[in-house]
């Protein structure tokens, strides 16, 4: 198995693995719905977990992982009953991994509880922090209330590359955040297509009491970014950790694990290449190195006063 396919098929089991100890007995069906698995995969998945464990691979040593009757069930070993101790950076990537996820509409109280946490071993009493999470515009919940009660949604949005000014009648379908913005997939009823929208470009919104029937299965939601002259654009080689770059950000493959990465503020590139670590290299780019430099010299002064 390449390198590739298996960073792919870790990602996959430690996705699923959290979820199916917090449900024991989670259906085998209900597993491949959600994680995107087939049956065939699911089972070589569980079988390789039951034969991770520590050296001596006695009772306690070993993950257990069964499937019975249709039914899966994982029991953790007993060293997982031990806390976590990770070094100060491991600390901050995850903590930027958590935060920026929470910001993107997908937190629950156990991921809030762990930001808490982190955050009060990280950066006590931080003044003058690194800030980590997308602000949320105007209309965003309101947006996402349509989402979620299927509510047509009356805009007046002001497109980026013409600047025209137009009224909308949408049916929203996602909420999400993309390259240090946040947008609206929906169809747009106006234009009788699928549209993506720029949430800060919304003007006015508001939602109407008709409802509509989303799609059984609605289109990923696709950023189609053009980077413009001003653009800041870096190079960076990513690691094989960091590949889902490649895929989440719009960006140009140069070759050789090294992609050029294009956005409008220098800071979304430092913020990206700081939660990256030591999975990822800035190759070119002079502005990000300067406040990548920057937010290196206030974490270890922080640490320093600690």
């Amino acid at each position: 198995m390449s390198s590739a396919k298996t960073a792919k098929r870790l990602t996959r089991i430690l996705s699923m693995l959290p979820y199916v100890i917090a449900n024991p007995g989670v259906r085998v069906e209900e597993i491949s719905h959600r994680f995107g698995y087939r049956r065939k995969e699911l089972i070589d998945d569980l079988n390789l977990v039951f034969l991770t464990g520590l050296p001596g691979y006695g009772p306690g040593d070993l993950i257990d992982a069964s499937v019975e009757d249709d039914e899966v069930y994982v029991d953790t070993a007993d060293y997982f009953s031990r806390p976590l101790r990770v070094t100060p950076p491991e600390a901050l990537a995850l903590l930027a991994s958590g935060m920026a996820l929470a910001s993107a509409g997908q937190g629950t109280p156990a991921l809030e509880s762990a930001i808490s946490k982190l955050s009060a071993v990280v950066a006590p009493e931080a003044e003058g922090g690194l800030v980590v999470d997308l602000k949320e515009p105007d209309f965003v919940g309101l947006l996402r209330h349509g989402v979620e009660a299927h509510r047509v949604v009356g805009l007046i949005y002001t497109a980026l590359g013409s600047g025209q000014t137009t009224e909308r009648l949408v049916e929203p379908w996602s909420v999400f955040s993309a390259n240090g913005n946040w947008y609206l997939s929906a169809y747009c009823r106006t234009a009788d297509a699928e549209r993506v929208f720029r949430i800060d470009r919304i003007r006015q919104a508001a939602t109407t009491n008709e409802t509509f029937d989303p799609p059984e299965t609605a289109p990923p939601p696709e950023v189609r970014y053009t980077p413009g002259e001003e653009d800041v654009r870096t190079t960076i080689r990513l690691g094989e950790a960091a590949q889902w770059v490649a895929d989440y950000y719009p960006v140009e493959d140069l070759g050789g694990g090294q992609i050029r990465f294009s956005s409008s503020d220098p800071a979304v590139a430092a913020r990206l290449l700081l939660r990256l670590g030591d999975d990822a290299e800035l190759v070119e780019g002079p502005e990000v190195a300067a406040l990548l430099s920057e937010y290196r010299q206030g974490i270890r002064a922080r640490y320093a006063r600690d």
